[in-house]
């Protein structure tokens, strides 16, 4: 009875042995595990676009652990008559690295050289031009059309004469058909929401409600519907298609919350793509977008 109490008591003994071993090393792998975590988060992470890496220290860890040599290497004098090199293109790299095509305006600035300019002119000789490029930015900017209409009295009969006003794009709108563009590109391609765009209206001196703005965009994509139509069609006519979901917020459900939709983008044979929206994943999604098309044969 004494030894099986023993072996009891052994027993047990070493039960609160392993699970105070296992505690442990189930806090030390918590530990690992959130130091790797905020490793990858320093890395590849946001915060690594804040991190400053010295590309040439990086690099020279690499190319100072070559031997450098203890005498120059003998080299031989060739005279050789050097081709000028042909134009290049748009879109090759320049001295600093910058890469562009022939669409980006470029400016060119002159810049004068006090101590060359107040050499005479007949003693001085412009031998090459130096070229370095720098990318700028100029900031979007807004601007009014003003249209002004003479209105014309003809003396002889009193007739008033007046042009008529250049036709909108929506009648009676107070935004042209570039802002409206704008607008929108702005809006769905660059994700940039309708009240920071009014920020940066404001900021540029130009009042217009928040409520006109949703009011330009919901006219501006009817304007666009039977565009959007006309290629959904024709997509639907590929002999192969490509469709899936994918989920965005969109509508308000309830207070501070928006309601889960899905785009539905469809993919045709000529590289034509619409998106269609629907509060549902199912299937159905798919029959009524493909409709007769569904049946059609090929």
């Amino acid at each position: 009875m004494v030894e099986a109490t023993s072996k009891t008591d052994s027993t047990t003994s070493e039960n609160v042995q392993l699970r105070n071993e296992n505690d442990a090393l189930r806090e030390e792998l918590q530990s690992v595990k959130q130091q790797l975590a905020w490793l990858q988060r320093q890395v590849f992470g946001r915060k690594s676009e804040k991190r400053l890496i010295d590309q040439d220290a990086r690099s020279g860890l690499l190319f100072n652990a070559l031997p450098e040599s203890e005498s120059p290497t003998p080299t031989e004098q060739v005279s050789y008559t050097r081709r000028k090199g042909a134009k290049e293109r748009g879109d090759a790299v320049t001295d600093s690295g910058l890469r562009f095509n022939e669409d980006v305006p470029v400016e060119v600035i002159h810049v004068a050289d006090p101590e060359a300019e107040s050499i005479p002119r007949e003693h001085r000789e412009v031998i090459d031009e130096k070229v370095t490029h720098r990318l700028a930015q100029r900031p979007g900017s807004y601007v009014v059309l003003e249209y002004r209409r003479a209105v014309v009295k003809d003396k002889r009969s009193d007739h008033i004469h007046t042009a008529p006003t250049p036709a909108n794009v929506l009648e009676g709108s107070l935004a042209d058909v570039s802002f409206l563009a704008g607008l929108l590109i702005d809006k769905f391609c660059y994700h940039l929401p309708l009240y920071r765009q009014h920020q940066r209206l404001a900021m540029s001196g130009i009042t217009v409600s928040r409520n006109t703005l949703t009011q330009l965009v919901e006219r501006a994509i009817r304007l666009l519907k039977p565009v959007y139509d006309a290629q959904l069609e024709h997509i639907l006519r590929s002999k192969v298609l490509a469709m899936d979901e994918t989920p965005i917020k969109a509508g308000r459900g309830k207070p501070g919350k928006m309601k889960q939709g899905w785009f539905w983008p469809v993919y045709g044979e000529d590289d034509e793509v619409c998106f269609i929206f629907s509060d549902s994943r199912g299937s159905k999604v798919v029959t009524q977008a493909l409709g007769e098309h569904s049946m059609a044969p090929w």
